[in-house]
This record gives C-alpha cells, structure tokens and sequence, in this order.
C-alpha cells in the first residue's frame, strides 16, 4: 500500500524540513517578501511556500543543491535579466545558494514589479467585465 506524500501545511512546516543553511536563506527571503509586500497573504501553493496578491505574486523552494525563487512568470525575470546575470535563471525560476543568496534590493524591485503586474491584471478583468455587463443590458 502506498503512503501519502508529506502535505505542508505552511512555510513554517516546508521550512522545518529544510537543512539549516536553507533555512536561513529562504527566510531571510521570506521577509524581504514581506517587506516588499506586507499586505500579501502567505500560502503554500504545489506544496512550495508562496505570496498572493490579487493572484500569485511570487514562490521559493530548496532543493538539494539550491534554493529557487520563483517570480510567477517569465517576463519579470526577462525585465530583470541584467540584473540577474550573476544567477542561473529559467523561464520561470532564479536559482541561488545559501552561500550567494539575492540581493534584498533586487528581491524588492522583483515583488514591486510582480505588484504592478498583477494589479495591472485585475484592472484589465474588471474592465471586460464592466465591458461585457454593458453589451448584456443593451442585448436585453
């Protein structure tokens, strides 16, 4: 019979299980996050630690060889590139080591960026929505 895998409940718990460097480093990240963006609700979302803000705003994770910090998207890592050169990035992730962690400044510009985007975001669906509100009355 097979066992359930390990479901975290928050970053607390994903946190616990990571090694001690680890540790350190995502929660000195954690906390720029929060700086960055107090009014972003805490979650654990494909059972990564992550921060919602109208939408997913930004994750991170440890891996056995490296910590990611996830943007949510590939055009924020795209708008940062070149300040990013010192990392491995993907479409969608920024590796770092506890040993070379980001930078806070860069993490803040990063969240900042991913506010505005998701903001950005909701206007655009609240603008169809009034949109398509108006056509429906005028159809009825």
């Amino acid at each position: 019979m097979q066992s359930k895998p390990f479901q975290v409940k928050d970053i607390d718990s994903y946190l616990s299980c990571l090694p001690e460097k680890q540790i350190i480093a995502l929660e000195k990240l954690r906390q720029t996050i929060r700086e960055a963006a107090p009014e972003a609700e805490e979650v654990i979302s494909y059972q990564i630690p992550a921060f919602k803000y109208h939408g997913m705003l930004v994750g991170f994770a440890g891996f056995k060889n490296h910590c990611s910090f996830f943007p949510m998207g590939s055009e924020t890592i795209s708008q940062f590139k070149n300040e990013l050169k010192n990392f491995e990035t993907s479409k969608g992730t920024i590796r770092f080591t506890p040993d070379k962690p980001l930078p806070s400044a860069l993490v803040k510009k990063i969240v900042r960026a991913r506010m505005k985007s998701n903001l950005e975001r909701k206007a655009l669906k609240e603008e169809f929505k009034n949109t398509r509100t108006k056509k429906t009355r005028k159809l009825a």
